[in-house]
């Protein structure tokens, strides 16, 4: 990637992630929100021990992230009836919609890039 394409790509990040920041609404972390946008974007089901294979990171920090998203209301967990041991990492229709206004977020921050749209994105 050239020089130009990753200030591009990073410029579009920090506008999305200013212009989620200014809303009224929580903050996430880097972690949250890649926990958030695994079980959204990737075919379920999504177990805690999954999730955490899939991102390299620890089944502790996955519960800490999903304690906060299931606090939010952006996901929920399941007791799996088939597998009593296994933990089921279900989506709400609450995190379907805070996703879908981040994603229009991301949008605005990209027609911004363009010069489609001038102004800030609050």
């Amino acid at each position: 990637m050239q020089a130009a394409e990753q200030h591009r790509a990073l410029n579009l990040w920090r506008l999305a992630t200013v212009a989620s920041v200014r809303r009224d609404g929580p903050d996430l972390t880097a972690r949250q929100m890649a926990i958030l946008l695994t079980a959204y974007l990737t075919p379920p089901p999504h177990t805690v021990r999954g999730l955490a294979e899939a991102m390299g990171i620890s089944k502790p920090a996955v519960t800490r992230a999903l304690d906060r998203l299931g606090d939010l209301g952006f996901l929920r967990r399941k007791v799996d009836d088939a597998d009593r041991r296994s933990v089921l990492v279900q989506r709400t229709v609450k995190g379907s919609v805070f996703l879908s206004e981040f994603a229009e977020l991301v949008r605005g921050s990209e027609r911004v890039l363009d010069g489609l749209e001038p102004g800030d994105l609050g």
